[in-house]
């Protein structure tokens, strides 16, 4: 199925477009009298997350697929974002038609998982595609699975176990100009990041005091076949200008969740969301381990409660891909996002306002 870009579709939807611009006036109101500044790029379904990758020239999308479970109460530990499959969108240019490939992994084809396939990530090596993706475990303990397939769009086929090693949420992979693969991951809160240390699981792990150095987000160099760690997991260093880590008071700066890397002019930029305080920040290294610091803010808060992103280069141009609540109004039913991102002459990212 291929789906116009909300709001630019034919006049079978006008009725529906229509609908939607009372809901946006709606929208407005409710926050501050200010418009988005982009339109989902799909409305049929709620998708949120989004790891946005160009195979072959053709720009890919991996997104979560939120789904409205009325039995699951909402509480701090996400169980209302309790999605069970993966659904990967697909589209030609920025701006054109988005296709829904149809479901390309799901719950009940993981043989290890339990419950919540939450933000997944996904690359190419050697005319294979690799799917990334967190899930809570028959134990209910989040670990990274890897899923794989001939087509950047699916069926991929889950390995039977997770990979040995890997906890927690929101995997990325980055693949350097070396060859070399990493994947980087963590979140606190639901996430369980502070459940674990030094790689050892502690079930009554506690959150960090405002005066504690805050949690660290994850990484580890892949092996070459890409479904296993060729190293244990370290931290990434996060630090501020004056080169300390961050203390957990400093949640408008500190990592929550929400990792991603990108590559640009010879330097490393480790992006993420600071959870409680919706942002979507960067920071800037030498090296794909770090450490990392603290620049600026790259999306400021968009309405609902998480912040969520990918930032690629299509052609000469380079985008954010990211989510809000415009469709729904509900923090678990969410819709996917593009819009250009500016990398300043000195390297600083240009802060993106979702909203005029």
């Amino acid at each position: 199925m291929t789906y116009q870009p909300f709001l630019q579709r034919s006049h079978k939807t006008l009725a529906l477009a229509i609908l939607m611009g009372c809901s946006m006036t709606a929208f407005a109101q409710t926050n501050g009298g200010k418009n988005p500044i982009s339109q989902p790029l799909v409305s049929h379904i709620y998708t949120a997350d989004p790891s946005a990758h160009v195979f072959n020239g053709k720009i890919y999308i991996y997104p979560s697929h939120d789904i409205d479970a009325k039995d699951v109460r909402e509480d701090d530990e996400g169980g209302h974002f309790a999605m069970r499959d993966y659904h990967v969108l697909s589209l030609d240019k920025i701006g054109g038609p988005v296709k829904d490939n149809g479901v390309a992994l799901d719950l009940k084809d993981v043989p290890w998982a339990g419950r919540q396939l939450w933000a997944p990530d996904a690359t190419y090596k050697n005319g294979t595609y690799y799917l990334y993706f967190p899930a809570k475990d028959k134990q209910d303990i989040f670990r990274i699975g890897v899923a794989t397939s001939k087509s950047p769009t699916g069926p991929f086929k889950a390995e039977p176990e997770p990979i040995k090693g890997s906890y927690s949420i929101d995997p990325t992979v980055f693949q350097d100009t070396d060859g070399k693969a990493y994947l980087y991951f963590g979140g606190i809160w639901g996430g369980q990041l502070q459940r674990w240390d030094g790689n050892q699981y502690h079930p009554n792990g506690a959150l960090k005091k405002k005066d504690e150095v805050a949690y660290l987000p994850r990484v580890a160099r892949l092996s070459d076949d890409m479904k296993s760690f060729a190293e244990p997991v370290r931290e990434i260093q996060l630090l501020d200008e004056h080169g300390k880590p961050f203390l957990e008071k400093d949640n408008d700066k500190r990592f929550f969740e929400a990792a991603w890397i990108h590559k640009y002019n010879g330097k490393y930029y480790f992006s993420y969301s600071t959870g409680d305080t919706h942002n979507l920040c960067y920071a800037i290294g030498d090296n794909p381990y770090g450490p990392f610091t603290y620049k600026g803010i790259v999306l400021k808060p968009v309405l609902g409660w998480t912040n969520h992103h990918s930032i690629v280069q299509v052609g000469n141009k380079w985008y954010l891909f990211y989510h809000d609540v415009q469709l729904s109004g509900k923090t678990h039913l969410r819709n996917v996002k593009v819009t250009e991102l500016t990398h300043n002459a000195d390297g600083t990212i240009k802060t993106i306002d979702a909203y005029n």
